[in-house]
């Protein structure tokens, strides 16, 4: 095999482009922590080049390591053992103990708590590169936000009972939140925590379609608050694995084989209280599940690489009527789809993990200035990066997690019949990806979850942004298309904010107004990489040719007045019925 990282320069470059030098700075607040730690950088420069060193050691262990793997994982699949535990295949074992012997397990969390303090950027390239050799494995890999959560919100001694293991890899742990009755509609948690007399906590109920549920940390959604019925009354608790929780079913599943989902039963469990009671759903969770879509648009993305690497590799080399079928016109158009697909689902995914470090970074520095008068204006900047955030990370989720489909589908059709097969690994990549579009929120909601933003005007602070302090004077042709086409999003916004029937009418069309504001945002960042780096001047050219005219036809839909589809449902989708 080869290492996953050298053997992509798109990933360097990719963060070479958004530049993480201010991030770097904000991490590592100043770099004072160079005085206490030996290893902790001293400059910006420094810091990026140790967060490039991370990814060379990730691209190592998982393109040497673990990528051989992934082929018996996928078909072995993990164990139920009669004691309701479970047995990791063999390849998801060994991933374990490396990654957390590199400390990639760690990556975003503090040095004195044995982490590597890197951003959350370089944790998505981690789990992009991750993904592209076995996208069942950054289901473990990726559940960093497990750690991530207890170091803002528990007590320090749970801080440093339990982070430091979760670090090394001797700890893996869960996000224990769905339930039989309660999917999207988390509100809807039925599991209980109570205190006995002096205080202690304990567990009891079911959870369902729990990835790594059989985790030895498990942050798990309670209702804490008897009598209530909605998010108000639920709160977080860590349960450590122990003997009164049990995992009683694997579930079997389309892909992601390696990935164990399981259903748990809590009877009793011991737990320990994370924060505040009744904030597990409105804080914790959601900080969860911010966490969990920016790691999909990276599995979505390795998904992608794999797949579009499969298909061009097997083109160049599959001979047909005399000649190799990467010289076919419909072939190569599908295989640059598939590429600039690819490139654009990576930046707008990295970008959007960029705007995360930015808040975070910008938040803890904004509470070390309070009271001075440099405080404002971090504030307004922190205030900024976190109104993005509520839009980019769904949409870099939503994007990723098509574009992993799209391409892994790509990959079949390129392949043809051998695609099918099992002989080749692609079959096995669009069984994998199919999932990204569904867990942790749905496309669907994803587009839910957007839309507030692009209606609210963000899509073009969010474009300046990505082009402040590039010279565009290179790009003027192209910057004038991309504020024309952010022009006509801006007119179908004002249409279906006036249209007369109201939610109905924009809820029907938010996708459309979703996916042209995503060309935007994508054709400002293709601008920015191809002012650092000139090669990548055709597949901007490319995304303005091919997806602004699709952009354009999708803002059509959304001014077109249709709104028949959601009020004529019984006679366009009629209910189906049984004959005798």
């Amino acid at each position: 095999m080869s290492n996953f990282y050298k053997d992509n320069p798109d990933i360097e470059k990719t963060i070479d482009a958004l530049d993480l030098s201010e991030v770097a700075t904000l991490l590592e607040q100043d770099f004072k922590f160079a005085k206490e730690y030996d290893f902790a950088p001293t400059s910006a420069e420094d810091a990026i080049d140790n967060y490039k060193r991370a990814l060379e050691v990730c691209g190592d262990i998982i393109g040497n390591r673990i990528a051989p793997t992934a082929e018996e994982t996928d078909r072995v699949g993990n164990i139920l053992n009669a004691d309701g535990s479970v047995t990791y295949t063999p390849g998801i074992k060994l991933a374990v103990e490396l990654l957390g012997r590199s400390r990639l397990a760690g990556c975003t969390i503090p040095y004195y708590l044995g982490g590597l303090n890197m951003p959350c950027t370089i944790l998505t390239a981690c789990n992009d590169i991750v993904s592209r050799a076995d996208a069942a494995l950054m289901n473990i890999f990726g559940l960093q936000g497990i750690a991530e959560t207890i170091n803002s919100f528990a007590s320090e001694d749970i801080k440093k009972e339990y982070i430091p293991r979760l670090c090394d890899g001797t700890f893996t742990g869960a996000m224990v939140l769905t339930e039989p009755d309660a999917g999207s509609d988390l509100q809807s948690v039925k599991t209980t925590a109570h205190q006995d007399e002096n205080g202690n906590w304990f567990v009891n109920g079911v959870k369902r379609f729990i990835t790594n549920g059989c985790g030895d940390v498990l942050l798990v959604l309670c209702r804490t608050e008897p009598g209530t019925t909605n998010g108000a009354g639920l709160s977080c608790l860590l349960v450590e694995k122990c003997p009164q929780v049990k995992v009683r079913r694997l579930e079997h599943k389309l892909g992601i084989n390696g990935s164990p989902t399981c259903e748990m039963v809590f009877t009793e469990a011991p737990a320990k209280l994370i924060g505040q009671r009744k904030r597990g759903l409105i804080t914790y969770v959601m900080a969860l599940m911010n966490g969990a879509r920016v790691g999909i648009s990276a599995q979505g993305t390795g998904i992608g690489e794999a797949s579009y690497r499969a298909a061009r590799d097997y083109a160049a080399s599959r001979k047909q009527f005399g000649v190799t079928i990467d010289t076919f016109p419909a072939l190569r158009e599908l295989m640059v789809d598939m590429n600039v697909d690819l490139q654009a689902a990576r930046l707008l995914a990295y970008y959007g993990s960029k705007s995360v470090d930015l808040e975070n970074g910008l938040t803890k520095k904004f509470e070390a200035l309070k009271g001075t008068p440099e405080a404002a204006t971090v504030r307004g900047r922190m205030k900024k990066y976190a109104g993005f955030n509520k839009m980019l990370t769904p949409m870099a989720k939503y994007y990723a997690s098509e574009m992993s489909m799209r391409t892994s589908n790509g990959a079949v059709s390129v392949l043809g019949g051998s695609g099918y097969m099992k002989d080749y690994p692609v079959e096995r990549y669009l069984r994998d990806a199919r999932i990204t579009t569904i867990y942790e929120g749905t496309s669907q909601l994803q587009v839910v979850a957007a839309i507030a933003g692009v209606t609210g005007g963000l899509v073009k602070d969010v474009v300046a942004d990505v082009l402040e302090g590039v010279d565009v004077a290179p790009f003027a042709a192209e910057k004038a298309e991309i504020e024309k086409l952010n022009a006509e999003l801006d007119e179908a916004i004002a249409y279906v904010k006036d249209h007369p029937e109201g939610k109905t009418y924009h809820d029907l069309h938010a996708r459309q107004l979703v996916d042209a504001a995503i060309a935007v945002v994508v054709g400002a960042l293709f601008v920015r990489k191809a002012a650092k780096f000139a090669e990548y001047k055709p597949a901007l050219t490319y995304w303005l040719a091919t997806k602004y005219p699709t952009a354009r036809a999708e803002l059509a839909k959304a001014k077109s007045g249709y709104v028949a589809s959601a009020l004529d449902f019984e006679a366009l989708a009629p209910a189906v019925t049984l004959a005798d």
